[in-house]
């Protein structure tokens, strides 16, 4: 051990469920490895969300294997602060070795020798692996088409909190997936004039039948799906467990008095321009719904389930006005809207990764999570490895993989130290 420098064999950078997940998996392993966290465990869960938020799926089914939501309705939606306190339970249940308050400065391959130097806001790290664990939501995307007008107030959801941390005024929500819908919705029941701009979309129902989507999901075998439809790799999910769970109907929501526009294409001064396609978006929307009611109505037929019949759920609302009779420009201050907020998603951030393991897009290259840089591992991006990758209990089953990865790389190295031994 040299001082100033310490000596492990993986770390995980990153607190959130992947870092949790991957750590389970390399403890049981007895694989020597540190957790580092730059905020607290699962930040992004208690300070990066509106103050509403709930999860996307119920108890039973948002979770890890190795411990249920504690005092929770199982089909329910649990807050987001009860998601972060449910992680950190998980470590102080696991006893996983958790350090936080250390920020991860860079990582660059040693010379002429295996492993890495890991630096950081407390000193230095030689490792031999390394998982990246900071998932997929770690820049916030503002589109470039963002107006300059210095009297318009512009947020990316990210930085959404409650109704009352806007200005006065009406508000446009831009993007309309389970981030955008939520947010617009919030808004318009706390009694502001709203636009929501909708782009293509998948609309699942929140429950059929009496099972929630996410049980449709797994037994028609679309959580293992091992890589997304061509053309669909940018279209976002409209789904939701706000309200105890509901499916979105952008119809309806036209109907409760939002008002839907389609994408949003483009500013000059406090004038936008929106694409013609908010009526194709919604009716792309319900053709992916009406699937999922048919393959959910051929699986139950197929395998002799007793559950009751629903058919009022095929059943669409009449096009609204918007969708007849579309918005394609619309003068934000004689609409009295002063504050846009962007739900447009976010992007990656591996600068303190200096590794070979990225293309030329600086996207990670890796099959499963295992980098083309040996040594160097991905968890916690969506498709990783399936649909599922990037949900809680997703991430535990890829994290197990990795886990296993880098164990029968150590068993080759123990080899090599014997031989030379």
């Amino acid at each position: 051990m040299t001082a100033n420098i310490i000596e492990i064999d993986t770390l995980i950078v990153g607190a959130g469920q992947a870092g949790i997940a991957m750590s389970e998996h390399l403890s049981k392993l007895e694989i020597p490895h540190l957790i580092l966290e730059k905020n607290r465990v699962a930040e992004a869960w208690r300070s990066g969300r509106w103050d509403s938020l709930v999860a996307n799926g119920p108890a039973w089914h948002d979770r890890f294997p190795g411990m249920l939501f504690p005092d929770a309705d199982q089909d329910s939606f649990v807050p987001k602060d009860k998601v972060a306190d449910y992680f950190n339970e998980y470590v102080n249940h696991f006893n996983l070795p958790v350090k936080t308050g250390v920020e991860v400065l860079s990582v660059v391959k040693n010379d002429q020798t295996s492993g890495f130097t890991v630096t950081t806001s407390e000193g230095v790290y030689k490792i031999q692996h390394l998982v990246s664990a900071t998932g997929p939501f770690q820049t916030p995307i503002i589109p470039a088409i963002v107006p300059t007008v210095e009297d318009l107030h512009q947020i990316h959801s990210a930085a959404y909190r409650n109704p009352e941390s806007l200005p006065e005024g009406g508000i446009m929500v831009v993007g309309a997936g389970s981030s955008g819908v939520q947010i617009a919705d919030e808004l318009q029941r706390a009694g502001r004039d709203v636009y929501l701009s909708v782009g293509p979309h998948d609309r699942p129902p929140r429950s059929y039948r009496g099972r929630d989507f996410v049980w449709w999901l797994g037994v028609l075998g679309l959580w293992d799906a091992a890589a997304t439809e061509p053309g669909k790799e940018h279209v976002t999910i409209a789904v939701s467990g706000a309200h105890g769970g509901k499916t979105i109907d952008f119809r309806e929501l036209a109907a409760q008095g939002l008002n839907l526009v389609g994408r949003t294409a483009s500013f000059e001064g406090h004038t936008v321009t929106f694409s013609n396609d908010l009526a194709d978006n919604i009716r792309a929307g319900d053709e992916n719904y009406l699937s999922l009611l048919s393959r959910a109505d051929d699986y139950i037929l197929a395998n002799g389930l007793d559950l009751p019949e629903e058919p009022e759920a095929h059943n669409l609302l009449p096009d609204p006005d918007c969708m007849t009779h579309p918005t394609f420009t619309l003068d934000l201050k004689e609409a009295g809207i002063n504050t846009i907020i962007w739900a447009t998603g976010y992007a990656t951030d591996y600068s303190w990764l200096k590794v070979d393991a990225f293309d030329e897009n600086n996207q990670p290259k890796h099959h499963r999570g295992v980098s083309s840089e040996q040594g160097i591992y991905f968890l916690g991006l969506p498709w990783l490895s399936r649909r599922g990758s990037s949900f809680i209990w997703g991430v535990w089953h890829d994290a197990k993989y990795i886990a296993d990865q880098i164990n029968i790389q150590r068993q080759y190295q123990q080899y090599e130290t014997t031989q030379e031994a």
